[in-house]
């Protein structure tokens, strides 16, 4: 959650909010309506046999991305999504009305995985279901991957109408009063997971200046300070170039050494890097508080690894960062005798070295179209 402060006037406004990029939902498709018991009646016809329709479908639960949403707090306080029932067969042979189909919208880069029900907790009845127990997701089976702007994917089906008395005619019962009940809807519960969706992501520990690079690069406005773990949340920035092709670029909270096992908000900020078609490496190399380039550059390898050893096959660059300050160019020197890649030197505060840094990106994403 953030929290920050205004005044206007005399009155002091604080503005909470709060990113969610995980939630659980209980989701129920609607029951299919009950068959119609009817018989036809008219002036001519006092007798007419059995007219019951069948009952209406009972509505969907569907998942639709939104791009224009970012997380998934809306579903935070709303887990319990459900559908419409059908509605019961008319007479005159006419269907029920079918039950209407809940969307439930979700930011592009949404996994969905089913969370087996095994009991009936006093939580999940009173639908507190964030208070559950936390599950590893990564075992769970999945159903979705959310990932295009527009994309829909049925989470759980409504029920079929049941059959109404006119289905019942026979020639040995003439005037049936028998139909059937709808079907009941699949039901579940679901875990929805936000990986976010970026072509550049970067990494790096606790004051690396991500945060300046990112609002230098784009037209993204993160909060900078000059104190660790300013970065709470993921934040996507968008920059152009000369031909208005785009690259999205996500500055990833600051990483510390056992994310991979969770340490500190590690899983929570390490899935945000797996959807990343390039990593972007930013290392302090002022050594700000007392760290020394090289081993950052090691650490944040090995966390990278050991999360997912898929992600650290994913191309990279590295980036020294901070090389307006004077202690910088000695260290860099160090850390080129070490380790043996090509390294961007830029200073974001300074703005300077961006330019090369914008070409190489582009360059490498998008090498049809490179402006």
């Amino acid at each position: 959650m953030k929290c920050g402060w205004s005044i206007h006037g005399s009155v002091r406004k604080i503005a909470f909010i709060m990113f969610v990029d995980r939630v659980r939902i209980l989701a129920k498709g609607g029951h299919g309506g009950r068959g119609g018991l009817s018989f036809f009646r008219a002036k001519h016809n006092a007798q007419g046999g059995p007219d019951g329709g069948q009952g209406g479908k009972g509505g969907d639960v569907v998942l639709v991305v939104n791009p224009n949403l970012n997380n998934l707090i809306h579903l935070k306080y709303s887990p319990h999504q459900y559908a419409e029932h059908g509605r019961p067969g008319n007479r005159n042979q006419r269907t029920g009305r079918s039950g209407k189909t809940k969307i439930i919208e979700v930011p592009a880069g949404t996994a969905v995985r089913q969370i087996p029900i095994e009991d009936d907790s006093e939580d999940r009845i009173e639908g507190n279901l964030q208070a559950m127990p936390e599950v590893n997701d990564e075992s769970l089976p999945m159903v979705a991957d959310m990932l295009e702007a527009g994309q829909k994917h049925i989470l759980c089906a409504g029920g079929k109408g049941g059959l109404g008395n006119m289905h019942f005619k026979s020639s040995i019962n003439q005037a049936p009063r028998k139909t059937q009940p709808g079907l009941p809807g699949e039901s579940g519960e679901y875990e929805l997971v936000l990986k976010s969706i970026a072509d550049v992501g970067l990494v790096g520990f606790p004051n690396a200046g991500k945060s300046t690079l990112l609002s230098r690069l784009s037209h993204a406005h993160p909060k900078i300070a000059s104190y660790p773990f300013t970065t709470l949340t993921p934040q996507i920035g968008v920059m152009e170039s000369s031909y208005g092709e785009r690259l999205t670029i996500a500055d990833i909270p600051g990483l510390i050494e056992g994310a991979h096992e969770g340490v500190g908000l590690g899983h929570e900020f390490l899935r945000h890097v797996e959807r990343c078609r390039l990593l972007l490496f930013v290392i302090d190399m002022a050594g700000t508080d007392n760290r020394e380039p090289v081993d950052d550059f090691r650490q944040l390898r090995t966390e990278i690894s050991l999360y997912q050893e898929e992600l650290a096959k994913r191309p990279y660059f590295i980036v020294a960062n901070k090389m307006d300050q004077p202690v910088a160019a000695e260290k860099l020197a160090e850390f080129r005798a070490q380790i043996n890649r090509p390294i961007l030197e830029i200073s974001a505060q300074q703005e300077e070295g961006l330019d090369g840094l914008r070409q190489k990106l582009f360059d490498q994403l998008l090498p049809k179209t490179a402006s």
